[in-house]
């Protein structure tokens, strides 16, 4: 063997026990006992996880007159720091684009920056005859999850013509549509009224995005994925009653998934009234909701109503860019960062807070995304075959969220006050480790892409 990890507890979603972890040419050889190889690394007293999949960032993304601050190289550096050895970021179609030069445009973006594995969701802005033959073509070549908005009216909004054409070819071909589900017309409506009169501070935004916009759109888009016999996945779902209309839709057998993120189940819409525009830090879509919302998500995602957790993660500096809305909330860039703080706080506050078992977390964080996403068994568990990608992890080491103690390219860090119980001591990524204590020591552009396989669902 290449490496030997000996003497900690292995957890999957569905197992934990002790064994030795033989790694040889980056995939996992040997499970057992008394394993020996050319390099050992003691994990006792640790658990040996799955490395996290994240399916929802956004490096580098123009938006709202300026680019997210993380690009590939510092945003899956902070992924690594977090336990994140995978995440499937968004290649968005500019107006005349076709499917595949959005690809292409993302791919060079990444390449030689990305130092953990990668995919992408491709988000479709236009869809005619000729984006229907390049879904098929798309998938053919290793993308298999597909991107609608609902929202963000004249920007990435598209119809329902749009969406459920998309879900049909979908079904055919193999791939999964994702969707952000707000109802872009009352929330352009409703953000147009505030800003006419004069109601521009933080909370606007919230009250211009309403739990009740959310819960339609994905009624509306589980309808359609069910005339059209597709599956469906809800990217960060925020409110209750968006949740209820999942649970609805699956319980009349439809094929609904759904994934929150940690900023919906930590925090509510107090913090957009916090002083001196320190709310703005807090602006994204969907926003925060009231209190109540959050203990319902985390019934979700212990009951299995939630099949993930991802971020969203879309970070804007507090400085120069979050203030560009200071006068007028609609200015305000829409996004937040969460890349390398996910897989601790979901594990601090789900494990260590009763709400689920430790292997129930490896499902949301890691195993789910996988198997949703066209990524096992390569990703997402530990079992002969699998990429060496493996976090040792210490459940007792205390990690205080705060900009200093983080990776990420950005100005704060949203969980400035929470300490953590439950941390990455070591990483690995295709048996190389990337991370030892907090610090990444492996090679910047060693990410993959990741050829994904179909999804059927």
């Amino acid at each position: 063997m290449d490496t030997v990890i000996k003497g900690g507890r292995i957890v999957t979603a569905t197992e934990t026990y002790e064994a030795d972890i033989g790694i040889e040419k980056g995939q996992i050889a040997l499970l057992g006992r008394n394993l020996e190889g050319d390099e050992t690394i003691d994990a006792k007293g640790m658990f040996v996880l799955p490395g996290g999949i994240d399916p929802h960032t956004h490096l580098e993304l123009p938006f709202m007159g300026t680019v997210s601050a993380d690009d590939f190289r510092t945003g899956t550096i902070a992924a690594a720091c977090g336990g994140t050895t995978t995440i499937i970021d968004f290649a968005i179609q500019g107006k005349g684009q076709t499917l595949r030069e959005a690809l292409e445009i993302w791919l060079k973006k990444a390449e030689g920056k990305a130092s953990v594995d990668y995919g992408f969701h491709v988000a479709i802005g236009a869809m005619d005859d000729a984006r229907m033959a390049e879904m098929g073509e798309l998938v053919r070549d290793g993308v298999s999850s597909f991107k609608i908005f609902m929202a963000y009216k004249g920007t990435f909004m598209v119809d329902d013509e749009t969406l459920f054409r998309a879900l049909l070819r979908a079904r055919e071909v193999g791939a999964l549509i994702t969707v952000h589900a707000e109802n872009g017309d009352v929330l352009n409506y409703l953000i147009n009224k505030h800003v006419a009169e004069g109601k521009k501070e933080p909370i606007w935004h919230a009250l211009s995005h309403p739990p009740e916009a959310e819960a339609e759109a994905t009624h509306r888009a589980i309808v359609l994925a069910g005339l059209a016999g597709a599956p469906i996945y809800f990217v960060h779902m925020s409110a209750a009653e968006a949740l209820e209309a999942l649970k609805a839709g699956r319980a009349k057998g439809f094929k609904v998934f759904g994934e929150t993120c940690p900023q919906y189940l930590l925090f509510s819409i107090e913090k957009y009234s916090e002083p001196d525009f320190e709310g703005a830090k807090y602006v994204m879509s969907p926003p925060l909701r009231e209190k109540g919302n959050q203990e319902a998500l985390w019934q979700g995602l212990a009951g299995g109503d939630l099949q993930a957790v991802g971020t969203d993660h879309c970070p804007f500096n507090f400085a120069g860019q979050k203030e560009m809305g200071r006068d007028n909330f609609a200015a305000i860039p829409n996004g937040m960062p969460g890349i390398e703080t996910r897989l601790p706080l979901i594990y601090h506050f789900g494990v260590n807070g009763g709400r689920f078992s430790i292997n129930r977390f490896v499902e949301l964080v890691s195993t789910g995304p996988a198997r949703l996403f066209g990524l096992l068994p390569r990703k997402g568990t530990i079992a002969i075959g699998a990429d060496a990608d493996l976090v040792i992890w210490d459940p007792n080491k205390k990690h205080k969220l705060t900009r200093e103690n983080l990776h990420m390219n950005v100005d704060y860090s949203p969980y400035e006050d929470i300490t953590v119980k439950g941390y990455p001591a070591l990483v690995m990524q295709r048996g190389e480790v990337i991370v030892r204590e907090n610090q990444f020591v492996g090679q910047v552009g060693a990410g993959e892409f990741l050829r994904r396989a179909p999804v059927r669902l």
